[in-house]
């Protein structure tokens, strides 16, 4: 019970507690972050506008996609709980 007040408390921020970051992820987020600098700056006003609207689509898709595989999750990990619990086998 204590990981649940942990969590009602907001001592437990899982949206920002599960950021691993390996040596992969932060040279893959340097590339993306060079390509887009590099975009920008051969695009005119109208098709600057175009990617930041683009920009922001994204990032509102990246944060739904990221909440509902956190919502999976969580339901998986807590249905192999009930099994554990329930002592099932196969």
């Amino acid at each position: 019970m204590m990981v649940l007040k942990e969590l009602w408390y907001g001592n437990i921020s899982p949206s920002t507690d599960c950021r691993i970051t390996t040596k992969e992820t932060k040279e893959l987020m340097g590339y993306i972050a060079t390509h887009h600098e590099n975009l920008e700056t051969t695009l005119g006003e109208k098709q600057k506008d175009i990617l930041q609207r683009f920009d922001d689509c994204w990032s509102e898709l990246s944060e739904i996609n990221k909440r509902e595989i956190f919502t999976y999750a969580f339901r998986l990990g807590a249905r192999i709980m009930l099994e554990v619990l329930q002592g099932e086998t196969l």
